[in-house]
């Protein structure tokens, strides 16, 4: 699994566990739901770190509470 899989595997989570839509986190956050929509999108490689930050001010949580999970933990090497 690669990062951006697994930053888009965290979001989805997050929304699931709190019952937020997209549309909802993007209002919260501050951006708009096509800048949420296109994170998860598959054809995007990139996450701006800067997004990301707006996203968990979005969901209440920090960016290392956003990470701090065993999928990021095991996360393999990116450079091949």
């Amino acid at each position: 699994m690669y990062v951006k899989d697994a930053v888009v595997q965290r979001i989805e989570s997050l929304c699931k566990e709190r019952g937020i839509a997209y549309n909802a986190l993007a209002v919260s956050a501050g951006v708009t739901p096509s800048t949420v929509y296109s994170l998860l999108s598959e054809t995007r490689r990139d996450v701006s770190l800067v997004t990301l930050k707006k996203l968990c001010d979005g969901f209440g949580i920090t960016l290392g509470e956003f990470f701090s999970t065993p999928e990021f933990d095991a996360l393999e090497q990116e450079i091949r």
